[in-house]
């Protein structure tokens, strides 16, 4: 079962396939299979074009795996995790040539 832990929109600045991208949606992504647990931090770059364009792409998705092993979702895990989350997402940001904006949430975050 694959649950997004946490995710919200934020502005960004990044440019892939030729495309300016405005908007990242960062996640904390669980998936839980039997007895087996994952937890991913990923971030997917999208145009974001005016206030209502949330149609994300998926061309520009990056993700990295902290955790896999046996066991269950963990809230001490996820909150370990989410205190990490800025820092390990403006790594795979700063790989890919990408900032997110922290300071300018496009949504209120979700958790699952």
């Amino acid at each position: 079962m694959v649950i997004n832990v946490y995710e919200q929109y934020f502005k960004a600045d990044a440019s892939f396939s030729g495309v300016q991208r405005n908007g990242a949606l960062v996640m904390l992504i669980s998936d839980s299979e039997a007895g087996n647990i994952i937890y991913k931090a990923a971030v997917t770059f999208f145009p974001h074009k005016d206030e209502e364009d949330y149609a994300v792409s998926y061309d520009a998705y990056f993700e990295k795996e902290l955790y896999n092993g046996k066991g269950r979702r963990s809230k001490k895990k996820e909150a370990e995790y989410l205190e990490q989350l800025h820092e390990t997402i403006d790594e795979l940001a700063k790989e890919n040539d990408a900032t997110v904006f922290w300071d300018q949430p496009l949504q209120e975050e979700r958790r699952g």
